[in-house]
């Protein structure tokens, strides 16, 4: 889509350079699904969650679910060379609504957002253009529609999966500048399949200190994301997106059938017809919030937020032993190597920001 809602901020992320890092030898069979409009429909989708709307954050950049989709399912591919583990990649966020994990908060899911999750396989099932497409590959639609089933794809926090190492670069990059095109490929470069302590396979790192550089840096991230500006954003977000829906000013299929830009477009256009004073209200807030008050009360004429949120972390598997070789290797979690890597993953566990984030009423 490519839409800069922050004009003048400069970066130097390339989305094709990027997914170019990710996997040289880009698999030409995706093209054809890269069509569907059960995929392009993502191209609307922010992978920050609705943040790039709102004054609040500063986001470098636009970046969509179709791409992290794209970028997920390349890293599969880059690693595995199997053409279903890497299409259950490329289908892991079908259902993603807009505005992706503030859906999550709407449905009180705010600490494991894995609610909008939930209509993934049915979407896949019921896509009669995914159906005939998969037919003519010989491929089943059960063998790409939960991407669960393969541990490079997703695993469980702390593990290192695709889908964990491909958003957390552009969000990085989009939310603080965090990493660079270059820091990327180097430490890219150092990704490779080992086997942890159940005997799966997982990403994790050849070299020590490039898996340390990347563990930092992953939760400096998340950090951004365990702060209450965060989570006024998504809430207040989320809410405005339930007034809107209570009031019958969208439908809620259209939460899937409507781009972001879209949507808030239309939001303005309510908000400053004033349909429903509630919705105007927390509308205005959110579209010019500047500042969040940290607070262990909620403050007078200000919309409070008081939630637990998710922690995203890594605690990746690196290579013992001398030499390139990678395959399925026996590896140990960085955090029994690297003392100050044990030290930053427990105080990123333990962080907790005061008990409410206020803003001012606009």
């Amino acid at each position: 889509m490519g839409f800069l809602k922050h004009t003048g901020i400069s970066t130097d992320f390339n989305s094709a350079r990027y997914h170019k890092i990710l996997c040289a030898d880009y698999p030409d069979f995706l093209d054809e699904y890269l069509r569907l409009p059960i995929l392009q429909r993502l191209d609307g989708v922010t992978l920050l969650c609705g943040t790039d709307w709102t004054p609040l954050f500063k986001n470098r950049f636009y970046y969509s679910r179709l791409e992290h989709s794209v970028g997920t399912a390349l890293i599969v591919w880059n690693f595995t060379h199997d053409k279903k583990q890497t299409l259950a990649g490329l289908f892991h966020d079908v259902s993603t609504p807009a505005f992706s994990h503030v859906i999550d908060f709407r449905n009180g899911d705010s600490l494991t957002q894995e609610s909008t999750e939930l209509n993934n396989q049915k979407m896949i099932n019921e896509d009669l253009e995914l159906s005939e497409l998969l037919f003519s590959h010989g491929i089943y639609k059960y063998e790409i529609d939960d991407y669960h089933r393969y541990p490079i794809a997703d695993n469980n926090i702390p593990g290192l999966s695709a889908d964990r190492l491909e958003y957390m670069f552009p969000s990085g990059c989009s939310l603080d500048a965090v990493w660079n095109m270059d820091e990327i490929e180097r430490l890219y470069s150092q990704v490779a399949v080992l086997e942890n302590a159940d005997g799966l396979p997982e990403l994790g790192f050849l070299d020590q200190q490039a898996a340390f550089d990347y563990m930092r840096k992953f939760i400096e991230v998340s950090m951004i994301l365990q702060h209450n500006e965060d989570k006024v954003s998504m809430q207040l977000l989320a809410d405005i997106v339930s007034r809107a829906l209570e009031c019958k000013l969208i439908a809620e299929e259209q939460l899937f059938t409507i781009s972001e830009k879209a949507l808030v477009e239309k939001f303005d256009a309510l908000a400053k017809d004033n349909v429903d004073e509630s919705f105007t209200r927390l509308y205005h807030t959110f579209r010019n919030m500047k500042v969040v008050q940290h607070t262990q009360e909620p403050l007078p004429d200000s919309y409070c937020v008081s939630v637990s949120v998710k922690k995203r972390y890594v605690n990746p598997l690196v290579k013992l032993g001398n030499g390139a070789s990678s395959s399925h290797a026996k590896a140990v979690r960085l955090s029994e190597l690297n003392k100050e890597a044990d030290s930053c993953i427990k105080e990123f566990l333990s962080f907790a920001d005061t008990q409410f984030g206020c803003v001012p009423w606009c």
